[in-house]
């Protein structure tokens, strides 16, 4: 990260205090899932971990306005906490079995000895995501402690996210934290069926990852591009871990499609660019070809009806064979939804199978998918409902119902640029009635 001078020193590396607290906050959201399972490593508690890399960025908010956001932010943030957890490591009555059993130098804090075993993995984001999956944990505080420690996400956040009360999102995060320090869960990667067991939690989550990465749930920027390219290793990883499960591959070729889009999906100015303006000659072949790759293995690892991970990666497919927009089938798309629906029923999934039926059908059709989604409790006030309505209700000529439906949008979404869109299509409407 380049270093941003004050006026009133010049010299390289002595940021305001302003710029190096805006410099701190954003590192600190990009890096704390690695710090924290750094220090998860040496403390084995997820909870102790995260305390850890808060103090580390205590320690930054001290030292980088007086002596500079260092070189390497991330780095200088990640070896802090692993020396704090080292000194709580020597502090502890069981040091000696602590030591013995992490099989370190705790002097230089070098990494320790893994089993010589093929199937073994050396990443400490992938540990962290297994350990949050402990089926100790109930599936919505495995969500909430994934978004928390490795999306980055704050408990308000999370709780807009998934429309339910913040409290309630803090109270599973401190609990999951407790259970898993009470039950003692190993922070490893696991093997066989212990492994199987969480395999299907630890998709999820790092989908939700990556969704969290692709179109921010809050703030001021339409992308997280860190939070993708961390989901995208992860599931790559997975691939050779655990190559003759379906549904891995099928994960990283849904994310390997999605990824391709990132260049083309915001303007020069970082706002969002919708999928029927990108120009598709900024989309990453390569990543597309390593979806292609990746949905062939998935359809020959399987057996059976394909999973959900699979439907959504022949979706994702679709778009990334067609040139142009006007090229999309939206009839196979519109089937994959039906299937999806099926497979894997879900208002969202419901929503999204309206929006191909608009296109493959036309939005009367579409609509009347839309106004059956209307009672659905988890859309109550999930801002793409009245969206998707409001663009169809456009189409339809039905203005004044759309810009209803666009304000409504916009009063609901948390992300500053998402919101910008929409007001921008309903100046777009005033303007053209």
């Amino acid at each position: 990260m380049e270093r941003q001078p004050t006026a009133a020193a010049p010299e390289r590396g002595r940021p305001g205090t302003d710029d190096s607290r805006r410099a701190i906050e954003t590192v600190f959201r990009l890096e704390s899932p690695r710090v924290v399972a750094a220090a998860a490593r040496v403390v084995r508690d997820v909870g102790i971990a995260e305390e850890l890399a808060q103090d580390a960025l205590v320690a930054a908010l001290e030292q980088w306005p007086r002596d500079g956001v260092p070189d390497n932010p991330g780095a200088w943030l990640t070896t802090t906490a692993r020396r704090r957890a080292v000194d709580l490591v020597r502090r502890r009555e069981t040091y000696a079995r602590k030591l013995a059993e992490l099989g370190r130098d705790l002097d230089t804090v070098q990494p320790f000895e893994e089993p010589a075993d093929p199937d073994d993995i050396d990443d400490d984001l992938l540990r962290l995501v297994f350990t949050a999956c402990h089926p100790v944990l109930s599936a919505e505080a495995r969500t909430a402690l994934v978004l928390r420690l490795l999306g980055g996400l704050s408990t308000a956040e999370i709780a807009r996210a998934f429309l339910v009360p913040e409290p309630t999102v803090a109270q599973r995060i401190v609990r999951a934290k407790r259970t898993l320090a009470r039950r003692n869960v190993a922070f490893e990667v696991p093997y066989g069926p212990d492994r199987e067991a969480r395999l299907g939690s630890v998709l999820d989550v790092i989908y939700l990852i990556f969704n969290e990465g692709y179109a921010a749930t809050a703030g001021d920027d339409w992308l997280r591009p860190a939070l993708c390219e961390d989901a995208l290793r992860l599931a790559r990883r997975l691939q050779g871990l655990m190559p003759k499960e379906s549904e891995v591959h099928a994960l990283a070729a849904l994310l390997e499609f999605q990824a391709s889009r990132t260049p083309a999906r915001t303007d020069p100015d970082g706002r969002p660019v919708l999928l029927r303006d990108q120009n598709r000659r900024r989309w990453n072949r390569m990543l597309i070809t390593r979806g292609i790759t990746a949905l062939a293995r998935a359809e020959s690892a399987g057996s059976g009806p394909p999973g959900p991970y699979a439907l959504q990666a022949a979706i994702a497919a679709c778009h990334a064979h067609a040139y142009a927009y006007e090229d999309t089938d939206w009839r196979t798309i519109a089937i994959l939804y039906g299937l999806l629906a099926v497979r894997s029923p879900s208002p969202v999934v419901e929503l999204n199978r309206a929006v191909a039926v608009s296109m493959a059908e036309g939005p009367a059709e579409a609509l009347a998918l839309v106004d059956a989604l209307a009672g659905e409790p988890a859309l109550r006030d999930y801002h793409l409902l009245p969206s998707v309505r409001g663009d169809l209700l456009t189409r339809l000529g039905r203005t004044a119902e759309a810009r209803t439906e666009l304000e409504r949008a916009a009063s609901l979404t948390s992300n500053t640029r998402e919101r910008d869109l929409l007001l921008e299509r309903l100046a777009d409407l005033d303007a053209e009635s």
